[in-house]
């Protein structure tokens, strides 16, 4: 018996969306709704399993959890891209690492960005809150239209965001370690110096990889630049920005207000500061959790299972 664990499907929806049937009468699938959020829970959880099926970067996998899963054999992630394995300790265990296709990210979390844009920008979920408790409105909220759009890598996600913000009437600045004047001017944005950028944007998002150039790019010198009345925006990676240095500013009013899909830690702990900031709209990493998205990435699972028990595993990132 094969045994396959399907892990942080918290919307259970793992089983309906893929046909895991195909895998035959000698697999066994079970899936986790909950976070596993210890490398000692998760090490207990998945001891009698095969194959690890993991949905982004929810749960990582460090030599420690690999050296301490004896029957591991398979890990698939969903994307393409992740830093949250440890590709040579599950080369040395014997152990193939597969991916799925990447799903429409592309769109689902630049749609998700202007979400949290008009969210922040009308206090939606504070006027949401209100009326439903029985009050009426409280905030006074401001629109976009000649205001600008301050872009953080300006590169698909980022270039998608720009689109959406010209139909929006915003004035598009951009800046990332790379990027030209060529580039941004194709994308219809201005580049401008990192500073400049910071201190310019009415609206700043950001669309960068999380590296080790880019964590903790943003400090507190960068959003001490912003305008007071300024809204940040983040649905990349928690790290890129100093986390205690936000809350400060959000704390200080120094900003208008941030809306947050992604933190350095995830899930959220139940007491974190964030959670108490009337300055905050948070989003619990929905950018890529589309249906579009786990109809690619489910099914590719059960087909990356299929190839590599036949010999021939496909979308391979390690293999012994």
């Amino acid at each position: 018996m094969m045994r396959i664990a399907v892990l942080d499907d918290y919307q259970r929806v793992a089983l309906r969306l893929a046909d895991w049937s195909q895998l035959g009468p000698d697999a066994k699938v079970d899936v986790f709704d909950r976070n596993l959020a210890t490398v000692e829970e998760a090490a207990a959880a998945l001891q009698p399993y095969d194959v690890v099926c993991l949905m982004r970067e929810r749960m990582p996998m460090p030599r420690a959890l690999i050296e301490a899963l004896p029957n591991l054999k398979l890990i698939i992630v969903t994307g393409a891209r992740t830093h949250t394995i440890d590709f040579d300790a599950a080369t040395a265990r014997g152990i193939t690492v597969c991916h799925t296709h990447p799903g429409d990210a592309q769109h689902a979390t630049s749609e998700l960005a202007w979400g949290l844009i008009l969210a922040c920008a009308r206090s939606i979920p504070q006027e949401h809150q209100r009326v439903s408790t029985g009050g009426w409105q409280e905030t006074v909220g401001t629109t976009l239209n000649g205001k600008t759009l301050g872009i953080l890598g300006l590169g698909k996600l980022g270039s998608r965001v720009a689109a959406i913000g010209q139909a929006f009437g915003l004035n598009l600045i951009a800046w990332s370690q790379n990027l030209t004047a060529e580039r941004a001017k194709a994308a219809g944005a201005r580049l401008l110096s990192k500073d400049e950028l910071f201190a310019e944007a009415d609206v700043l998002t950001i669309h960068l990889i999380l590296s080790e150039r880019t964590r903790g790019l943003v400090g507190a010198r960068e959003l001490g630049l912003m305008k007071l009345t300024a809204i940040l925006i983040n649905t990349s990676r928690g790290p890129i920005v100093d986390e205690a240095a936000l809350i400060d500013i959000l704390q200080r009013g120094k900003i208008r207000s941030a809306g947050l899909d992604v933190f350095d830690r995830e899930p959220l702990p139940r007491d974190h500061p964030l959670r108490t900031l009337s300055n905050v709209v948070h989003t619990p990493h929905l950018g890529y959790v589309t249906e579009g998205a786990y109809r690619e990435f489910y099914p590719d699972m059960v087909e990356d299972i299929l190839a590599w028990r036949v010999g021939a595993p496909v979308r391979v990132l390690a293999k012994p």
